[in-house]
């Protein structure tokens, strides 16, 4: 590892603090090195707040020695007014000399202006250290400037003989049936707090009446994204008690959206995906996870537009049910989360 190596991830080490509180604004640390010393370092905490370089700047405290320094980033610093003046600006206005970057911003709104608007101040600007890892670490930013659409994340749980769920005895309701361990559980409200919305389909909201929101874990409420082709959906079910913002799409011309719960009409003999993501990608919406039953998961595997899966395999067996999406699990990770096997899955297409 060189010395550029060594800064950089300790960047992204700070950056991380920052996860699931600066959206829309990617996760970004800094570090300013003086004599192969680090004399400041900072991340940005929450959007609307000082980004990383500038918190990094503010912890030096003898400001004179920023004039020889190296400031290391591992994103691109901004160019263009924002909620927070352009980082660039500050970073010649201090006449830091070097400037190491882990990747170049993909927002169309900086995307190179940074590092040329550095360059032309007369800063030496090196880019494009642990590049792989920089772009990682904001995978759902990446995603939602490159592609146009949210980070897609697709978790389920199934049985060993692999079912979502038994069959239903006939004429009876069907109840939910705790496939995955409390501790299993107790990680997908923390992944909830990372995400900024979660789906589900008609058929889940029915049968579980879901909350979707994050009760076993600290952190924000995700989004709710709801599908309810027919209006099926009771208006006295969790997910309209308007506590969160929720979206919902059906067919229906008649909805009327209330304070936080927003009505879409989408058609539903088209391309359904496509046109949820563009209304997500409109509301600003960078990542999403989908807890929808078999059909609107197996809907995102048959498309080929998701990003990563996320499988619980638990111990029971139900010989019949609701069988479990298909997906090949190329490159699979398996961990244990006690009796419970977790599967994840990425998708490099």
């Amino acid at each position: 590892m060189n010395i550029h190596e060594k800064y950089i991830k300790r960047c992204i080490e700070l950056a991380k603090n920052g996860f699931g509180t600066t959206y829309p604004n990617p996760m970004v640390g800094s570090v300013i090195v003086y004599e192969d010393k680090i004399i400041g370092e900072g991340w940005h905490k929450k959007t609307g707040e000082p980004h990383a370089e500038v918190n990094a700047v503010r912890s030096v405290r003898d400001k004179s020695l920023l004039k020889k320094a190296t400031i290391y980033v591992s994103l691109e610093p901004c160019s263009h007014f924002g909620k927070t003046p352009p980082c660039c600006d500050l970073i010649i206005s201090n006449e830091i000399p070097n400037v190491v970057i882990g990747t170049v911003d993909p927002n169309e709104k900086v995307a190179g202006n940074g590092i040329k608007k550095l360059i032309e101040a007369g800063a030496n600007v090196v880019v494009g250290v642990l590049e792989k890892e920089c772009s990682e670490l904001n995978k759902r930013f990446f995603t939602f400037h490159q592609k146009k659409r949210p980070y897609i994340t697709l978790k389920w749980a199934e049985s060993q003989d692999g079912f979502l769920a038994p069959e239903k005895e006939e004429g009876q309701e069907r109840k939910p049936v705790w496939i995955s361990n409390e501790y299993s559980r107790q990680l997908v409200h923390k992944w909830r707090s990372e995400e900024q919305a979660i789906l589900a389909g008609t058929q889940t909201i029915i049968d579980d009446n879901p909350k979707l929101n994050v009760r076993d874990w600290s952190g924000n409420n995700p989004v709710r994204v709801i599908l309810d082709q027919n209006n099926r959906i009771s208006k006295n079910s969790f997910v309209f008690d308007d506590s969160v913002k929720t979206i919902v799409f059906s067919k229906s011309e008649n909805n009327v959206s209330t304070k936080n719960t927003i009505f879409k009409k989408i058609d539903f003999n088209e391309n359904v995906i496509g046109q949820i993501l563009t209304v997500l990608y409109k509301h600003q919406i960078q990542s999403i996870i989908i807890e929808g039953g078999r059909q609107t998961l197996q809907s995102f595997i048959n498309q080929n537009i998701w990003d990563e899966a996320r499988i619980f395999v638990g111990k029971n067996t139900f010989e019949k049910g609701i069988k479990a999406p298909e997906l090949q699990k190329k490159n699979a990770i398996k961990t244990y989360i006690q009796n419970d096997e977790l599967i994840y899955v990425r998708n490099h297409d």
